[in-house]
């Protein structure tokens, strides 16, 4: 026998494997009109139970929620160590991940007490529960112009000031356009995150009593369920993004009514949702593809969007 003592075994907690598909298959509108088939990112609510406390309802992926939880628990020191975890079970028909210690603890009112809301590109907290709200929700259904598209990414390319000198930041307008359809920016906002832009949006709307029916919200990051609620809650009928859209954004624009034009960038465009209220005025020249190049270029925009 050799004379070095055994390790001891390490615990492990016990652990279902419900994890999800990454992506999901939609049909969008390009800017020529013609359907195309993609995929979207997926985004699925899932509430946390600690020793039968509910904690907090993280928006995931859904790719790996027994890993997400094991790491958000001891990240956020409501756990004293991994050790201290018995079980951990997701249930996606209930949306909830329970999670069983060995000894409950005890001091969770205090833990919770204080909070740090983290709203860079994915908002760390959001306070109540929105589904009831979000049903209430509705925004007008306007026209829109391929030309307006266009000639908004054009003038947008005049902002960006802080992004341009240092990077590291997301940028929200809101937008509109004027008699001769010049288009104009009511208010650019920069910061870490595009929910601290768009909440200073929200606010300035606020202050002004500017209403949104007539206007557009642009920003640079993905379209997710908060920002599609929070662009609803602004009243804005239209939103355009550079980046993509997540499966709960889409559902909750189709719900609410809010157009999402997403991938955004020189005369390329996929609208996800209310392209049939997009009148195609300025379809750019056809580019000339092979079968194989549209193929090639199919799946590059789906890689893209699970990125």
């Amino acid at each position: 026998m050799s004379g070095t003592a055994k390790a001891k075994p390490r615990h492990l907690p016990e652990m279902t494997n419900a994890g999800l598909r990454p992506a999901h298959d939609v049909v969008a509108v390009d800017e020529y009109g013609n359907q195309r088939a993609g995929q979207v990112a997926g985004e699925r609510p899932l509430t946390l139970f600690l020793d039968d406390r509910e904690i907090v309802t993280l928006m995931t992926l859904g790719t790996h929620p027994e890993m997400l939880t094991l790491g958000y628990l001891p990240n956020q020191r409501l756990v004293p160590c991994l050790e201290s975890v018995d079980s951990i079970r997701v249930d996606w028909d209930k949306q909830a991940v329970t999670v069983e210690t060995f000894e409950r603890i005890t001091d969770l009112d205090e833990k919770l007490k204080h909070r740090t809301v983290t709203s860079g590109c994915g908002q760390g907290t959001v306070f109540g529960r929105m589904g009831e709200q979000i049903e209430k929700l509705r925004v007008p259904q306007t026209d829109i112009y391929q030309s307006h598209i266009y000639k908004l990414l054009d003038y947008l390319n005049n902002y960006n000031e802080v992004y341009r000198q240092a990077g590291a930041v997301h940028g929200c307008a809101l937008c509109g356009f004027g008699e001769q359809t010049d288009p104009f920016v009511d208010l650019f906002v920069e910061d870490v995150g595009r929910h601290n832009a768009a909440d200073s949006i929200s606010s300035h709307m606020w202050l002004n009593a500017t209403r949104g029916e007539d206007k557009w919200f642009y920003t640079t990051g993905r379209l997710t369920s908060e920002m599609v609620i929070k662009v609803a809650q602004m009243g804005i009928p239209v939103v355009l993004s550079r980046s993509g859209v997540t499966q709960k954004g889409l559902e909750l624009a189709q719900t609410i009514g809010v157009a999402l034009i997403a991938r955004a960038k020189g005369k390329h465009f996929l609208a996800y949702h209310g392209a049939e209220r997009i009148q195609f005025d300025a379809i750019p020249p056809q580019r000339p593809h092979s079968d194989k190049t549209k193929q090639s270029s199919s799946k590059r925009d789906s890689e893209r969007t699970q990125a």
